[in-house]
């Protein structure tokens, strides 16, 4: 049996908590990251802690192979003395939200090959998605994912104000939102896009232009812009 330690009670460490309790050879413990006074012997002990945590939580922790879960942090940022790595799932997590780990990417980095084998048989015992990714790498995966993320959420934000605004329920969009997602499984997403900016239809840009307001037009002038010269 393999044991696992996770240290860190958020988002990413209830998931993780919760998955390695149905996987099999594997013995799982949670503790607080405010609570390393003693923390237990592990194989593997996960620290799920904000980035600005890490290299004090991690500076605190004895255990022989101790990884972190950030997608902006180097595996430099871990400050334990023994052996490091990072277990990078490419995920949005909500302790509310059930996650499938079948359909997450697991970005793994170590700084041997015996410890890389580990950590990819602890990705394979709850997903099937591995990919040997350092830190570089993760650092330019991360940059993207907040663009194809939290921007896009925030997108969806004021698209939800203004519907809000001019009585429209936001759900008649739903359709348009995962068919747009659907897409860009078989085209690329510059094939794939489509709209007024691209087919530089000043008209009805200057209409939408007209129904927002003004941090709103200047978002939209910019996205526009940065359309039309196919940035």
């Amino acid at each position: 049996m393999i044991s696992v330690l996770i240290v860190g009670k958020g988002n990413v460490g209830t998931h993780l908590y919760k998955a390695f309790l149905n996987a099999d050879n594997f013995i799982v413990t949670q503790v607080n990251s405010r609570k390393l006074e003693s923390v237990p012997k592990a194989d593997v002990t996960i620290i799920a802690v904000s980035d600005d945590a890490i290299a004090e939580v991690s500076s605190k922790i004895t255990n022989s192979f101790v990884v972190h879960t950030s997608g902006a942090c180097s595996i430099k940022e871990l400050k334990n003395h023994t052996r490091k790595g990072v277990f990078y799932m490419l995920q949005s997590f909500s302790k509310e939200k059930p996650v499938n780990f079948l359909d997450i990417p697991f970005c793994l980095e170590s700084e041997n090959k015996e410890d890389y084998k580990l950590l990819e048989q602890l990705a394979n015992s709850i997903g099937v998605k591995i990919f040997n990714i350092n830190s570089e790498q993760r650092k330019a995966l991360h940059v993207a994912a907040v663009f194809v993320n939290n921007f896009t959420n925030h997108l969806y934000k004021i698209g939800n104000d203004i519907c809000n605004t001019n009585n429209v329920p936001f759900e008649v969009l739903q359709p348009l939102i995962t068919e747009t997602s659907e897409k860009i499984k078989e085209l690329s997403p510059k094939k794939a896009q489509t709209g007024p900016a691209i087919r530089k239809d000043k008209k009805t840009i200057k209409n939408h232009l007209e129904l927002l307001n003004k941090e709103q037009q200047k978002i939209y002038k910019i996205l526009t812009k940065s359309i039309q010269n196919g940035n």
